[in-house]
């Protein structure tokens, strides 16, 4: 087992160098100048020293083999450099965000498996019942209705009931505050994006929840295990739902990595200063160094995260053993 976790962590050094130089190059090829944006206004004339400048400042001008090389030390040390459009350390303005999109995303990931897990469960005992159809319909719901729209409709909820309860509009606050600082803000703050990106991934994990364990329960050792005479809740909670959990893992973590760095409309419903939000602004700056820094920030989530499932997999399947 260790042998298997040390080779996992070399292969994921691969893995990133080969995700960023396609990052890296994909950029390049991307047509438009951050200088040329910063220093153009409206169509005006600009200075073309002013432009060379910047370009020397920002390493534009460099050997493109030397910005590839700056760009992976920066990468292993977590030193992103600065940003092309507001000047400040991109790994400040990262570390300003990051926690509010983790919180987000661990937030919207607890409040689906408290929802999905049970309703799948429930659904697939109870197949081709009047409960069946009824959690069906609920996740067909969930995965059809984006998660932006469904905040909306939670903005416009609060707003209406609050006036008819409290006599007067109430919304989530519109500033982040720091759990440690003001618990009781924050949570009043995330909890509604959290709740309408949860309810998405809900659905897709309750849909996958029923596939898998239904798949599971059709097994030799579950007829077994209930020839045995034993109860029907030790079936399902002993054999057939550690089993059943093997897909389930892989979906939750996958719509973790891209709860990350993906909500990128939400965030704007909710007023969110988040990574994704980031993102969008970095991209219309033409700010590549941003670009750059956040979409490898996702990509070492999502090798981190699948690097966590393998070995959940050994954990949940005793019948996986790694060498």
């Amino acid at each position: 087992m260790y042998q298997y976790i040390i080779k996992r962590i070399f292969l994921m050094i691969p893995t990133v160098i080969g995700a960023g130089a396609i990052v890296f190059f994909v950029m390049r090829l991307v047509p438009g100048d951050i200088c040329l944006v910063r220093w153009l206004d409206y169509g005006m004339h600009y200075d073309q020293e002013v432009i060379d400048i910047c370009r020397n400042e920002l390493g534009l001008n460099d050997p493109l083999y030397i910005q590839f090389i700056d760009f992976m030390i920066g990468l292993f040390t977590f030193d992103f450099g600065i940003s092309m459009w507001t000047w400040q350390p991109i790994t400040e303005e990262i570390k300003v965000r990051f926690p509010l999109s983790l919180q987000v995303a661990i937030m919207a990931t607890t409040f689906s498996i408290l929802i999905a897990i049970p309703l799948g469960i429930i659904s697939a005992v109870n197949q081709d019942t009047w409960i069946d159809y009824v959690i069906r319909t609920f996740a067909n719901a969930g995965a059809a209705m984006p998660s932006f729209w469904l905040g909306i409709l939670i903005i416009l909820g609060l707003l209406i009931y609050s006036q008819a309860w409290l006599g007067e509009p109430w919304m989530p606050p519109i500033e982040y505050v720091s759990f440690f600082e003001d618990p009781i803000a924050n949570l009043s703050h995330l909890i509604w994006p959290a709740v309408a990106t949860g309810y998405r991934f809900s659905a897709v994990m309750t849909r996958m929840t029923r596939s898998a364990f239904l798949e599971v329960i059709r097994e030799d050792y579950i007829r077994t295990a209930r020839a045995k005479g034993l109860l029907e809740k030790v079936v399902i909670n002993r054999h057939a739902l550690r089993n059943a959990f093997l897909p389930i893992v892989t979906i939750i973590g996958m719509e973790f990595s891209f709860l990350m760095g993906g909500l990128v409309v939400t965030e704007q419903v909710f007023n969110l200063n988040g990574l994704g939000r980031l993102l969008v602004e970095s991209v219309g700056n033409q700010d590549y160094n941003m670009i750059q820094a956040l979409v490898m920030v996702v990509v070492m989530v999502f090798v981190c995260i699948n690097f966590v499932v393998d070995l959940l997999y050994a954990w949940l399947d005793l019948r996986i053993r790694y060498n």
